[in-house]
Formats: C-alpha cells, structure tokens, sequence
C-alpha cells in the first residue's frame, strides 16, 4: 500500500504539498504544486516549508501563488482501497447455498440487485 509523500526537510513529518525543483543554470528555485510522482531531483515539502524556503544571495525563488491544492488520488490509492474491502470481505462469514442472499447475487460485501421485470 502507499503512503502519502512526506516532506523531504530533515526532522519534519508532515505531509507534503509542494514539490522544490532548481533550475541550476537560471540560478533559481522553483515551488509549485506537489508533483504527481517523485523526482530523483526533486524535493517535496509541507506547507510550512515550500512557504519558507530562502535560497543564497544571487538566488532568484518562483513560488506557486494562493493555497497549495490537496494532492489529488492516484491509481495506488485506488488499489489500497479495492484492497481494503477486499480484506474485510475476507473476515465476514462464509453463507449457506440456500441463503437468501444468493438469489440476489451477494457475493461477501457486494451484492448484485436483479433489475426489476
């Protein structure tokens, strides 16, 4: 399962909704929305320090203006989910060939109506 993306500062837990990227050769660091995968030269930060960041004298900081968007979900979070349920599909109870709950299809947590006739 994944996990939400933390920030990368040292000594810092919180979850991450900027992604930092430098372009070396324009001497300037870049902070907008977080990325939608990780980067090897990339950083990811938390609200706290994306709006923090200083950079050295001759540095230039373009930032991402208003509110840093929540990260939107990703297939992974999908699959966490569909295996979540499956999971607790798996703990409920085992039923009878003759339930009532096999004319309407259940099949654990699931249960499939039949159209109306």
């Amino acid at each position: 399962m994944r996990t939400a993306r933390r920030c990368t500062k040292t000594g810092c837990g919180r979850s991450a909704v900027a992604t930092l990227t430098y372009a070396y050769a324009d001497l300037t660091a870049v902070v907008g929305p977080l990325a939608s995968f990780a980067e090897p030269h990339s950083y990811d930060l938390c609200e706290e320090h994306a709006l923090r960041l200083t950079v050295p004298r001759g540095w230039e900081v373009m930032r991402h203006v208003g509110e840093f968007p929540s990260p939107i979900p990703h297939a992974d979070d999908l699959e966490a989910l569909a295996d979540a349920v499956r999971e607790a599909a798996k703990s409920e109870p085992e039923r009878r060939s003759g339930d009532a709950d096999t004319l309407t299809g259940r099949r654990g947590h699931l249960r499939v109506v039949p159209p109306p006739h």
